[in-house]
């Protein structure tokens, strides 16, 4: 039912002459392109509470579907059926195996944290974060990237991890011990990830002329970004709260564009620079993990000292 279901899709596409191909192409590539950005942009220059939880569900939310995508290893509807030919350049933008979707995840813990934070205060951004993870789901479907049990998996697994983040954050605001002690557990979550993703078995298919129809190593990459991004997350949040104790410095005028060239730098990083030198350097796997990780501990600080030492001149 579900490739009848993308490829009735398809023909809609076929139907349409592809009028609507690359707006949901758009609002995917938002969704991994920009939105990850977000956090540090509400932790700069926002509300630092609130980027604390934007980071925490994203960033674990990121580690958490990257485990998962591993150990179900399902994959793409065009390897299940060649009768699926994906929009545009969806196919070689898809990376990792199938289940549950990274896209929609990304996009129902972003947008969806939006919707808890605004939802009493501007019901106007909660219903369009709430019509955008709908559309960004079902963008994944549209462009023959993903299964619907794909997205409705990956919707429910980031609704889980806000609501679950969003009952701790409320029991142990302001418990330094506490915070302590699940940073140390978080540290002790991305190793035994990183351990368990080298150390298990991966299906190993293969097409009739003999070729691997998926590289369980290339598969990989993008939970060491997760892992790599969410241990910068655990390090540069403990930096902050015992060392750093940055507060936004609200009123200066240099606040607005000290955050915009700071999204711009973590932007450059990840696109361009840490692919160049880190990633080239050590590879795929601990390539992408180092590069994360330093791109997070930058934005949580090194550029909160920046931001303070330019506003307090």
């Amino acid at each position: 039912m579900d490739i009848q279901y993308l490829l009735w899709l398809q023909e809609l596409r076929g139907a349409t002459g592809g009028l609507f191909d690359e707006f949901f192409n758009a609002l995917s590539k938002f969704a991994v392109n920009f939105l990850p950005f977000l956090p540090f942009i509400i932790f700069w220059g926002v509300d630092k509470k609130w980027g604390y939880i934007f980071m925490t569900n994203h960033f674990f939310g990121e580690l958490l579907n990257g485990v998962i995508k591993l150990t179900v290893c399902a994959y793409r509807p065009w390897i299940r059926s060649d009768l699926i030919e994906p929009a545009g350049d969806s196919k070689t933008a898809a990376t990792g195996y199938s289940f549950p979707s990274g896209h929609t995840r990304t996009a129902t813990t972003v947008y969806g944290t939006i919707f808890v934070w605004q939802k009493d205060k501007r019901k106007w951004l909660a219903v369009l974060c709430a019509v955008l993870i709908v559309l960004t789901g079902f963008s994944r479907n549209f462009l023959g990237v993903h299964t619907p049990q794909d997205v409705v998996v990956a919707f429910l697994e980031s609704i889980l991890v806000i609501f679950v983040v969003g009952i701790v954050s409320k029991k142990i605001d302001g418990n330094e011990k506490v915070y302590d002690i699940l940073t140390a557990i978080g540290v002790i979550v991305v190793i035994a990830s990183l351990a368990y993703i080298q150390l298990k078995s991966y299906p190993m298919d293969y097409d009739a002329a003999g070729k691997l129809l998926v590289d369980p190593q290339k598969m990989m990459n993008d939970c060491f970004k997760a892992a790599g991004a969410f241990l910068g997350f655990l390090i540069g949040s403990y930096v902050d709260r015992h060392y750093i104790h940055y507060e936004i410095p609200f009123g200066s005028r240099y606040l607005p564009l000290l955050v915009c060239v700071g999204a711009g730098l973590c932007l450059a990083w990840k696109e361009l620079f840490a692919p160049a030198t880190i990633v080239a350097a050590f590879g795929g796997h601990w390539g992408n993990f180092i590069a994360r990780l330093i791109m997070v501990l930058f934005a949580m600080i090194i550029w909160p000292l920046v931001i303070r030492k330019e506003c307090a001149e």
